[in-house]
């Protein structure tokens, strides 16, 4: 078993909350974790809703199902027996003893309406990602920590070449394929996963007539990897209406195969007004969605520069759910067109700018949208970087930097612990 960052984080919330709900895609590693824990430091009952038995039974008599127990209890797939919540509802009421209850689901659980409505200020929800390249790799996932420390490192340990990124962008984080299939067989693995997806996991949280639509919009944003939503051409290149379009989107939003990054503004209330950027959750997924392998990336090498955005956007993404400092994530883009790919704004406003560069050079001009960054974000601006797959962590002014794309997860964020 690959040790995940977020386990302690799990743990935490376990220690002090009488729900805490894991939820994630399908195959991210969820069922693994938890019957760790539930074998290990947080003994627990273990069941799972994928069996038709166990279902049935917490379908005809929620609160006698439940009745039955003694001791902390794990429940696997959780969304398909809704309910069961409010029978959860009740018990905590009656005794909020941390680590009671360890949800797993497959399905957004805030768009869930009877899970969030009955254990609202009950549960704490963390969301597993496919593995994180420093889970893989077995090195620090702790950059970022590291960029809203005071100081970053000089340097990055194991240097990376652009030709080493296409082995892990082509790969992914699904435990799986990095696991245990080969990269001849990772084409059918991907094939099957969506279509299992799509058939189970959609089709019980709506009635969807036409599933053949969904794949095809997977393809097309996984074809145009970090670009703005824009619902019209989506739904225009499909043949659906935009309502239709916007609801496949949603439904594949809440099975975690798509993710949203909002604008980034100071007005805050701009931020809902704003195209958000459109993206799959892994990029070995994406790159089977458009048949793109390593042989490919490395004889085209302009294919790279939106999936090694995706990429990181993902492991930034991934490593909020564990870091210290949980910043947000968002895109920034001026009214002329000027781009920071990602805005990390920590809880207490502070914000840092991330470029990403599928270059190995970095010029002054790089810096021109975290700059104007800085200008918006004013004193709240802490850092600025551009990850490049250069050598060397080079200053270029004032808080902004070249960083090699490794430290993404080879920093351990030991610098910042050291000076909280």
């Amino acid at each position: 078993m690959i040790a995940r960052h977020l386990t302690a984080a799990l743990r935490y919330a376990l220690a002090d909350r009488p729900v805490v709900v894991l939820h994630g895609a399908r195959q991210t590693g969820k069922t693994t974790l938890v019957q760790a824990l539930a074998a290990g430091d947080h003994p627990a009952r273990y069941l799972t809703f994928d069996d038709a038995g166990v279902l049935a039974a917490a379908q005809a008599d929620p609160a006698g199902f439940l009745g039955g127990m003694d001791g902390p209890v794990v429940l696997d797939e959780v969304q398909r027996a809704p309910g069961l919540f409010a029978a959860i509802k009740t018990l905590v009421d009656r005794n909020r003893r941390p680590g009671r209850f360890l949800l797993t689901g497959s399905a957004n659980v805030l768009l869930v309406p009877r899970l969030s409505e009955s254990l609202a200020g009950r549960m704490e929800i963390l969301t597993l990602w496919p593995l994180s390249q420093g889970e893989i790799d077995s090195t620090g996932d702790g950059f970022l920590d590291t960029v809203f420390a005071d100081r970053i490192p000089h340097v990055v340990a194991g240097q990376i070449e652009r030709r080493d990124l296409v082995g892990p962008v082509t790969t992914g984080g699904y435990p799986e394929v990095v696991s245990n299939i080969a990269p001849g067989r990772r084409s059918a693995w991907f094939g099957s996963y969506v279509t299992a997806v799509l058939q189970r996991d959609v089709r019980d949280m709506a009635n969807v007539a036409d599933l053949t639509a969904l794949p095809r919009l997977l393809a097309l944003i996984a074809s145009r990897p970090m670009a703005l939503l824009n619902a019209a051409d989506l739904a225009r290149s499909l043949g659906l209406p935009q309502t239709t379009l916007k609801r496949y989107l949603a439904l594949l939003e809440a099975t975690f195969l798509v993710r949203l990054l909002p604008p980034w503004f100071v007005n805050i209330g701009k931020r809902l007004g704003k195209s958000p950027k459109v993206f799959l959750n892994d990029t070995g997924l994406a790159s089977h969605l458009v048949g793109l392998d390593r042989a490919c990336l490395a004889s085209d090498p302009t294919l790279l520069g939106g999936l090694l955005e995706s990429f990181v956007v993902m492991e930034l993404e991934k490593q909020a759910g564990w870091s210290r400092v949980r910043p947000a994530l968002f895109h920034f883009r001026s009214h002329d067109g000027r781009e920071v790919d990602v805005v990390l704004e920590a809880p207490g406003g502070r914000v840092v700018g991330i470029e990403v560069k599928a270059a190995a050079t970095v010029g002054s001009a790089d810096f021109k949208g975290l700059r104007l960054l800085a200008e918006a974000a004013g004193r709240r601006f802490h850092r600025g970087v551009v990850l490049y797959t250069g050598r060397e962590v080079v200053p270029f002014g004032e808080a902004l930097h070249a960083v090699p794309v490794n430290a993404v997860w080879q920093w351990t964020g030991v610098e910042a612990r050291r000076r909280r």
